[in-house]
């Protein structure tokens, strides 16, 4: 459930990401995801569920009492109720719509035959985490994308600089022993957003040889909601993959918002910049598109806006 923190208030919607490594058969996902898609269209539930035969992994926004009967039932299913959740608050909807999909992976590493199940690196607790990345014979690697660790991240953490999680076992492979020997650190910590995926790269550095593997449990999402300001090490804001696109260190919507034409976060004063058109372009993509693309794109955003005009005088 929500943490009792003081700080995260309750608003009208709850968010919940959640994860779990677990085997499921084709026809438990198949179950599964006919009951999920009835308990979130009860509940006016929107987001994302994943189901492969490596576990589940979601993000979900809507009504307290759905999430609550959603998450429920999930736990439900699986062995040992072993469902890592993290609960934030919003004032409006995060998502457009519930997208509930089979997959191959949960998160997509693309390397076959690794299992968190049965081979992954030592979990450490929100409460302990400073006291190992502040350790300096703690080798420190964000596991994010480029774009997700340009608003903030860990004092002191590598940024291995990949486009998507796919890229990461190419990092290890190509640069990871090089800081080992530079900086012959006794371990290796990684973290994320919510700990899907570092979960998953401990559970491949282990297969590639590596040793004393750690990682943050639930990832920066947990530590948010449970370390406080005044004793926290995490410095920026956190990308989130819903419609706040990032939050701070209170759980609450941050100050970037989305280029619609690349979907890349803006800082309030990117927005400034000559570069920038709404809907059309920013500093990052004003070189990528075409000229009768950004005119598809002039169009849709005059469409948007019409739309929330008309939506602002019938309220």
């Amino acid at each position: 459930m929500p943490s009792s923190k003081e700080k995260v208030q309750k608003l009208k919607y709850l968010i919940a990401a959640f994860y779990t490594f677990t085997h499921l058969s084709e026809t438990k996902i198949s179950s599964t995801i006919k009951e999920s898609k009835r308990l979130g269209n009860e509940y006016n539930i929107k987001g994302t569920i994943l189901f492969a035969k490596e576990g589940i992994n979601g993000t979900i926004c809507g009504p307290e009492v759905g999430i609550n009967k959603l998450l429920k039932y999930l736990e439900n299913i699986l062995p040992k109720n072993n469902l890592d959740k993290k609960f934030s608050w919003s004032k409006q909807e995060a998502f457009k719509r519930l997208r509930i999909r089979r997959k191959k992976e949960i998160v997509t590493m693309g390397v076959p035959n690794i299992n968190p199940t049965k081979l992954v690196g030592k979990y450490v607790d929100p409460s302990k985490w400073n006291e190992l990345i502040e350790d300096p014979s703690t080798l420190l690697i964000d596991t994010r994308n480029d774009y997700e660790i340009g608003l903030g991240s860990f004092k002191g953490a590598i940024n291995p600089h990949t486009r998507n999680f796919r890229e990461f076992p190419e990092w290890v492979k190509e640069n990871l022993k090089s800081y080992i020997e530079k900086r012959k650190p006794k371990r290796i910590a990684m973290f994320c957003t919510g700990g899907i995926r570092c979960e998953k790269a401990t559970s491949y550095l282990l297969q590639e040889g590596f040793n004393e593997i750690h990682h943050l449990q639930g990832g920066i999402l947990r530590y948010l909601e449970y370390v406080p300001k005044d004793k926290s090490s995490w410095q920026g804001e956190c990308y989130v993959f819903d419609q706040r696109v990032s939050i701070d260190h209170d759980l609450k919507t941050g100050k970037y918002q989305l280029c619609h034409a690349c979907g890349q976060p803006l800082a309030p004063e990117d927005l400034k910049k000559d570069s920038y058109i709404k809907g059309v372009q920013c500093y990052q993509c004003k070189d990528h598109f075409s000229e009768a693309d950004k005119r598809r794109f002039a169009d849709r955003q005059n469409q948007y806006d019409k739309r929330n005009q008309s939506n602002k005088q019938t309220n």
